[in-house]
């Protein structure tokens, strides 16, 4: 996404993973946060999801790539194939030991 925005400014990108991040910035925990990717609107609105990436690619000139997601059938398939991905995402990447302990590591 960032090489998309090619330093346009259209978006900003944010590492949850670093030590100085602070979900409660967003009313978020650590672990909403890890759970979906979350994106902030320019009029403040968290969007989650499927949502995120319809918005970001639209930012960057790219909508029509996933402009069909936004469709009532293919919306509520595409929104819930992301909830199996981003639930299962560690394990799907072959990352699963990470969160062994119950705690993932980045």
């Amino acid at each position: 996404m960032k090489r998309l925005d090619r330093g346009r400014g259209k978006l900003e990108l944010e590492d949850i993973a670093h030590p100085d991040f602070d979900p409660a910035r967003y009313g978020k925990t650590q672990d909403e946060v890890m759970g979906h990717i979350h994106g902030v609107t320019p009029s403040g609105e968290i969007v989650t999801g499927v949502e995120v990436f319809r918005q970001a690619y639209h930012a960057v000139g790219w909508g029509w790539l996933l402009g069909w997601t936004a469709w009532p059938v293919f919306r509520s398939i595409s929104d819930a194939a992301y909830s199996f991905f981003a639930k299962h995402r560690l394990r799907l990447q072959g990352r699963s030991s990470v969160c062994d302990d119950g705690t993932c590591r980045v």
